[in-house]
């Protein structure tokens, strides 16, 4: 494992941050090779970039490694919408075909498949489950096979879903859903943005056919990048969307139009990528998240949940907890009060945590040291027990009370 140091992560400087399911800091190589490209092309324009032009390569060969897959099978992309918008509108569906998704699904892996109503294809959505631990109080939880197994029809050519929901943090299994797939023929499209960096996902083994995932959480990338893996089987199904000089053989040479889309994953890198964009979030992954390695990254921040868990007051935060094959790098906690009043009073006091959908959303990585989490715990446990004082403050106390928020009706005192 390596040192939690704050020369490599500036952030801890700050203060503690618990938001890696949000945008997550850059760490200082990724900054530094940002602006090394930027500076380069601002002292020579382009001749400044020519030096860089193998950045893209070097970055499809460290995402490989993430996946376990081959670099002709990762592109660089700009978020997972643009991935997501690609394999939607270029998969083959015929009118009367279905794509089975889930009813809580972030936007970038849900508005791609609604447009696919237009091609006379039906969007069919699981329902919420509780499959937590316990009752989530009518918020966002999860999904189950069994209403996979039951919607699944003879139709269903593609099921797209979250590694990892953004709202409960539920994590599917990926082997089960991808044994299922390949046993009934339907291709598997995973939204990775809440899990890659910080979950193990192996798509070759899975049964994958496409992933896409941002690179600015868990992977500690900048804001503008994206990774997206697809199986050599899967391009050759879907057509093109989005095409331009860079997603053909012939290249630079410009002049040639002959219709020669590269067979790897690079037709989807399209047109000119932002290299400084590119080059960081390389950086990333060979500073922070190569050296440790994906299986030491999720099982550091399960442990650090479980501190969370250990010490987090349970009269004024109610966990989700799922088992073990569906845990993920987000703890979500319902909160007596307003987690979003929660999150900005947490954030004055140097605590960086996140606000979703009725929840209040922990998110440590592998870098957060124990003593931060024990900060974290208690800057949170201070902020729930002076909670139900705040209406009573005539000004700011000695503890920063602000005025009281409104009480979450989904928990109860």
């Amino acid at each position: 494992m390596m040192r939690k140091d704050p020369d490599l992560f500036p952030v801890k400087k700050e203060g503690v941050f618990l938001a890696h399911c949000a945008v997550s800091p850059l760490p200082k190589p990724a900054r530094d090779a940002l602006t090394e490209v930027a500076d380069s092309q601002m002292r020579l324009g382009g001749f400044g970039l020519a030096p860089y032009r193998k950045i893209l390569e070097d970055l499809r060969t460290a995402a490989a490694e993430l996946f376990s897959t081959d670099p002709d099978n990762v592109a660089f992309v700009k978020n997972t919408s643009e991935a997501m918008g690609m394999i939607a509108n270029g998969y083959p569906f015929r009118e009367g075909d279905e794509i089975l998704s889930y009813v809580h699904e972030y936007p970038a892996n849900h508005y791609p498949w609604r447009l696919q109503e237009k091609r006379g294809v039906r969007l069919v959505l699981l329902p919420d489950r509780p499959v937590a631990a316990q009752p989530t109080q009518g918020l966002p939880c999860g999904w189950s096979m069994d209403d996979v197994r039951r919607l699944t029809s003879d139709r269903t050519r593609l099921i797209a879903i979250s590694h990892v929901q953004f709202t409960s943090g539920y994590a599917a299994d990926l082997e089960e859903l991808g044994r299922f797939c390949r046993e009934r023929g339907i291709d598997l499209v995973v939204d990775a943005a809440q899990s890659l960096g910080s979950l193990t996902i192996e798509p070759d083994r899975c049964h994958i056919a496409a992933i896409a995932a941002s690179g600015w959480k868990w992977l500690f990338g900048p804001t503008g990048t994206g990774l997206f893996y697809t199986s050599r089987e899967f391009r050759q199904k879907l057509g093109d969307v989005l095409v331009g000089a860079e997603g053909m053989i012939q290249g630079d040479d410009y002049l040639n139009h002959t219709w020669q889309p590269h067979p790897s994953a690079r037709r989807f890198e399209y047109s000119t990528s932002p290299t400084a964009l590119a080059a960081a979030l390389k950086a990333s992954l060979r500073a922070a998240i190569l050296p440790v390695g994906l299986y030491n990254i999720q099982e550091e921040i399960f442990r650090l949940q479980d501190r969370i868990l250990e010490n987090l007051d349970p009269e004024r935060y109610k966990p989700v907890v799922f088992a073990r094959a569906n845990r993920s790098g987000i703890l979500s906690v319902i909160c007596r009060y307003d987690p979003e009043t929660i999150m900005k009073e947490a954030a004055r006091r140097g605590v960086f945590v996140s606000a979703r959908s009725g929840y209040l959303r922990l998110a440590p990585h592998w870098c957060t040291s124990d003593e931060e989490v024990h900060r974290a715990v208690s800057v949170l446990n201070n902020l729930g027990r002076c909670a139900p004082a705040w209406e009573k403050c005539p000004a700011w106390c000695g503890t920063g009370c602000p005025p009281r928020p409104a009480p979450n009706r989904n928990i109860q005192p």
